[in-house]
């Protein structure tokens, strides 16, 4: 909770692959609030308040995951829409001529999007951002399970590293109203 409040205002890319960890947090727990209080909010070293704040964040979470639908896979509307959110975002700086060189590393990253999709069989549809967050998260789950990633994935991990930053960047200066498309 604390950590995706301060992800939210510093980097949304950060935030949502943190909220994708998270809805996945809640369903190794089966998603049940005892379990996650028990034998995840427990372990941390937080006041008796901060561990009666997490439990109610994620048990607004748990309760979310349930009307959604989304208990065994998919993610929660809230994180959907930051998806959209960054996939609009894209699509008009794509169609602006005042961002070349965020168009030049779409074009370097637009290989790797299709190549991911084509291993991904049935995503085709899939927004090409939510490629790279999909390509980004698996990387991370990867390096969590101390798992070997190849000298061609890191390299491309690399390049989707850096348009993801790019459109970060641009994410907050939209929300800040300092981006003229």
């Amino acid at each position: 909770m604390y950590i995706a409040q301060q992800l939210r205002k510093e980097n949304i890319a950060e935030y949502l692959l943190y909220m994708w960890q998270v809805e996945d947090i809640v369903r190794a727990y089966g998603c049940s609030l005892t379990r996650i209080r028990k034998e995840y909010i427990d372990r941390f070293d937080y006041t008796d308040e901060q561990k009666e704040e997490m439990t109610d964040w994620y048990g607004d979470l748990v309760r979310m995951m349930n009307q959604e639908g989304c208990r065994e896979q998919g993610h929660l509307q809230i994180n959907r829409i930051v998806m959209q959110q960054l996939t609009e975002l894209n699509a008009r700086l794509l169609d602006s001529t005042k961002f070349p060189f965020y168009t030049s590393e779409y074009y370097k990253v637009l290989p790797y999007i299709v190549e991911l999709r084509k291993k991904r069989a049935g995503n085709e549809e899939e927004p090409e951002i939510e490629t790279c967050f999909n390509a980004l998260y698996g990387v991370m789950m990867l390096k969590l399970q101390k798992k070997d990633i190849s000298p061609d994935t890191q390299h491309a991990i690399k390049e989707i590293t850096t348009y993801i930053g790019m459109l970060n960047d641009y994410y907050f200066k939209d929300k800040a109203g300092e981006l003229e498309l």
